[in-house]
């Protein structure tokens, strides 16, 4: 099951369709680990929520585009929760030329991956990690975020 709850209304502002936008890369992410049982769950929120979250569970005062909190292992098998912030993300977007849908999704695949237990601390880490997104976004029609000038 994924569960996607929208709350800060600037995303559906700036995406009408920012539910499907989300389950797509979700339900394309989980789909590519062969992990179509297990649950998820999507917040996408506010600069301000994900700061305090950032700062209450990482230590860092400040926002950030997307944060991932893996579940213990347990018997429903849900993985964990995904947050992410909306001002954080429409900047990144703007300054990187891309769509806002486009790197939405990006970022939904890329905080998924965290939670089925992937990370980029390590270069070789990252290049797995970055693979794996790039085969995840193509599949939805979505250019290389790693590339430059892509959108």
């Amino acid at each position: 099951m994924i569960d996607i709850e929208v709350e800060d209304s600037a995303w559906t502002d700036a995406l009408e369709d920012v539910g499907p936008l989300v389950l797509a890369a979700a339900q394309a992410t989980l789909d590519s680990e062969g992990a179509v049982r297990e649950g998820i769950s999507l917040l996408l929120t506010d600069d301000a929520s994900v700061r305090d979250l950032n700062r209450r569970f990482r230590g860092q005062d400040k926002p950030t585009n997307v944060l991932s909190f893996p579940a213990p292992q347990n018997p429903e098998r849900f993985l964990g929760d995904v947050a992410l912030a909306y001002g954080v993300c429409a900047r990144e977007a703007a300054e990187q030329g891309k769509p806002l849908a486009h790197h939405l999704q990006h970022l939904v695949a890329h905080g998924v991956f965290h939670l089925l237990g992937y990370d980029h601390e390590s270069d070789a880490q990252a290049e797995e990690m970055e693979g794996l997104e790039r085969a995840v976004l193509a599949g939805l029609g979505i250019p290389d975020p790693y590339r430059a000038g892509s959108s």
